[in-house]
């Protein structure tokens, strides 16, 4: 089924719900301004990009990874990792205090789409790519998406899923009234989260835990069981030490999420799309495993594994 673009004013209304304070209380690391908040000067500086991520290990590598590749290529950049949840970096992004970010092109296209969803007859990395371009901010537009994968999943122990016979989402329909789910905050309200689990799989949990994106809280709480089933991003390489189970998504509600530059018509210039486009190119979903590896089982700085990406991949 085919659908027509969202509105102007829709679109902007879903970018813009956020409170106006969210921005100001965002923690930053490696603005340039020296001022405490990340967007305080209001623009950018003349012919430089700036690049943001959101507040989980894998976008600021993917981050770091973009701003290197653009260096190589004599691209004056700008970096404002950890912004926060896609609620407020696109804010910043349709605001114009950003330029570029690594997005995933389903959890996108959710997102845009608002309350009806993305259209059900997209679900591959193709046809999630066509269906973006309809619901795409004003003024941006994506380059050449990577072959690169890092799929939200509903993850479990091997005890759990040995104890309620769980190999697929739909599994837990019989028993999540008993379970407690983890994720971000903004799970609860996502259509790729519990409203997405209730209309598409029926599932209504006992209870909901927020804890942070993919990070050391989630896999933290999963763990000790402190939650029985969590968000967990599929190149997490916890999944395979820990031998727990990513559960099976038939219905498709975490459609393709291939890596995807957003960017700026207006930064979009014939060396940011060879940079970016190089960057796609090289990109894998094993190579991206490989990569948070190192970042969250060797704990090396995601600076020093953008760099040896990029040079083991003549990018830099």
């Amino acid at each position: 089924m085919s659908r027509t673009p969202r509105p102007r004013l829709v679109r902007r209304a879903l970018l813009g719900a956020t409170l106006a304070g969210a921005l100001a209380l965002t923690a930053c690391g490696g603005s340039d301004s020296g001022s405490d908040s990340p967007f305080s000067s209001g623009s950018n500086d003349a012919g430089s990009i700036t690049i943001g991520s959101a507040n989980f290990p894998e976008n600021e590598l993917l981050m770091n990874i973009y701003a290197g590749a653009l260096e190589a290529k004599g691209v004056k950049v700008e970096t404002k990792p950890n912004i926060g949840s896609r609620e407020i970096y696109l804010k910043a992004f349709e605001d114009g205090d950003i330029d570029l970010l690594p997005e995933y092109s389903g959890a996108l296209l959710a997102y845009l789409s608002g309350k009806a969803g993305p259209p059900k007859d997209a679900t591959s990395p193709e046809q999630v790519y066509d269906a973006l371009q309809k619901v795409l901010p004003d003024g941006a537009q994506t380059l050449t998406q990577a072959a690169a994968e890092d799929k939200d999943t509903l993850t479990v122990t091997a005890d759990t899923a040995k104890k309620y016979s769980l190999s697929s989402i739909e599994d837990l329909a019989p028993v999540a009234g008993q379970l407690t789910l983890g994720g971000p905050p903004e799970f609860r309200e996502r259509q790729q989260g519990l409203v997405g689990l209730k209309s598409e799989y029926g599932l209504t949990f006992k209870s909901f835990k927020p804890l942070d994106a993919g990070g050391p809280l989630v896999i933290s709480a999963l763990k000790k069981g402190d939650v029985d089933v969590a968000n967990v991003f599929s190149t997490d390489p916890t999944i395979a030490t820990e031998g727990w189970v990513s559960l099976t998504d038939p219905k498709n509600l975490f459609s393709a999420q291939n890596i995807v530059p957003l960017i700026k018509k207006d930064a979009v210039t014939p060396q940011v799309t060879e940079a970016l486009n190089a960057v796609s190119t090289a990109l894998t979903t094993e190579k991206l495993t490989a990569l948070m590896a190192k970042i969250v089982t060797d704990k090396q700085d995601p600076k020093t594994v953008a760099k040896d990406f990029l040079s083991e991949n003549g990018l830099g």
